[in-house]
């Protein structure tokens, strides 16, 4: 079941993701070489539960940690611990709020100080994919208008979108119905109706779009082992423009 949301919930929704939006930002001015993904873990921990929220992370499905950290060839999932970051790396960072009842989620992928230009261009193309598949998300439109819009993209720079993880709908659970892949022919899926809320979130891989599980159960990595880079957006579907939660902006 697809839910479409009231201007209240709307609104809830919008006050998790904006802490998930504060998060982000603190943990931003904080990534640097020899910083470990632990460390980033209890500072979003504590910024989170500093805002009357919860970590939705923790806990999640038995997950052991408040974000998740996953760096170069880790596409998503990746489980904070007290390994450093290194120069040269980059570092996709997951983090999602439970306030109120209601959910917000994001991601952004981070360069450890100097990275090289693939590194650069995969961040910049898999960033920029995620805010084409928003711009699709408007009433009348298909839900793969979505997926559509970000894999077009995505390939025209020789790059590829993961098959076998998606974006969703978002709200009183995390993850709630519709499956939002980041690929497909448009003009396909429910039609995009007002007030649905979602969770965009491209994964984008240098080599092959194939990834597999590692022995942790949680982390999932590219099969060839080259970088993978996440972005994400919890938006609200509006009767005009697609409105962007996670922001630390007022919607």
């Amino acid at each position: 079941m697809i839910y479409i949301r009231s201007q209240r919930e709307v609104l809830k929704i919008e006050a998790s993701s904006r802490i998930v939006a504060d998060t982000l930002a603190l943990l931003a001015k904080e990534i640097r070489p020899g910083i470990t993904t632990l460390r980033l873990d209890r500072l979003a921990e504590e910024n989170i539960r500093s805002q009357n929220a919860k970590p939705a992370f923790k806990g999640y499905n038995g997950f052991p940690a408040s974000i998740c950290t996953s760096i170069d060839e880790q596409v998503v999932h990746g489980i904070p611990s007290k390994r450093e970051l290194r120069e040269g790396e980059i570092i996709g960072i997951d983090v999602g709020v439970l306030k109120d009842g209601y959910y917000g989620d994001a991601a952004f992928t981070y360069a450890v100080g100097e990275v090289d230009e693939t590194k650069r261009l995969l961040m910049n193309v898999t960033e920029e994919s995620l805010y084409l598949g928003i711009e699709q998300a408007r009433a009348g439109n298909h839900l793969s208008d979505i997926g559509h819009a970000i894999q077009s993209y995505v390939e025209s720079h020789g790059f590829s979108v993961v098959r076998t993880l998606v974006g969703h709908g978002i709200g009183t659970q995390l993850h709630e119905a519709p499956e939002i892949p980041n690929y497909g022919d448009p003009g396909r899926g429910p039609e995009l109706k007002s007030g649905m809320c979602l969770a965009i979130e491209p994964m984008v891989n240098v080599g092959t779009f194939e990834v597999e599980s590692l022995e942790d159960g949680w982390t999932m990595v590219t099969r060839d082992r080259k970088p993978s880079a996440h972005y994400e957006h919890t938006i609200a579907i509006t009767d005009h423009d697609p409105l962007i939660l996670s922001t630390r902006e007022t919607g």
